[in-house]
């Protein structure tokens, strides 16, 4: 092969993995969307209850690096808010949980409203403005139900 054609074939598919990777790591911090029919029930988590307002539930795992950081963050968020919980749950020895809510990563983090209901989902480390502005949208919307 020549020189040349092998020259941009390389740039093309250096353009495109850089191009997957920033789309990736730009979805990974946004809040998305889940199945509004699913109600979480705390018992099959490991919890007593979920929160009077709203509950940030947390995926992690025994070998995840960033998890004690986002549990810190999401524990600080929930005591500085009445009626929010934080719930976190590891998913080292709980396949069937992460088969069920699909976690491909941890952490994972999902905002549930008052009556279980999933509202939001991070994958990755959400930062906490983000979930912050999420779960003013997911509380003040729970009150006007």
């Amino acid at each position: 092969m020549e020189l040349l054609p092998a020259i941009v074939v390389l740039t093309a598919l250096l353009a495109v993995t850089v191009g997957i990777g920033l789309t990736l790591r730009w979805r990974q911090n946004r809040p998305r969307p889940f199945d509004p029919q699913e109600v979480v029930e705390p018992t099959r988590l490991g919890a007593e209850r979920l929160g009077d307002e709203a509950t940030l539930l947390q995926f992690s795992t025994e070998m995840c690096g960033r998890c004690p950081g986002v549990h810190r963050t999401l524990r600080e968020i929930a005591d500085e808010r009445d009626g929010v919980i934080h719930l976190d749950v590891d998913l080292t020895h709980r396949v069937d949980i992460a088969q069920h809510f699909r976690v491909l990563q941890t952490p994972t983090t999902l905002i549930l409203d008052k009556h279980g209901i999933v509202r939001s989902r991070f994958g990755g480390t959400p930062g906490r403005q983000v979930v912050e502005m999420e779960l003013d949208r997911v509380t003040t919307g729970a009150g006007r139900g």
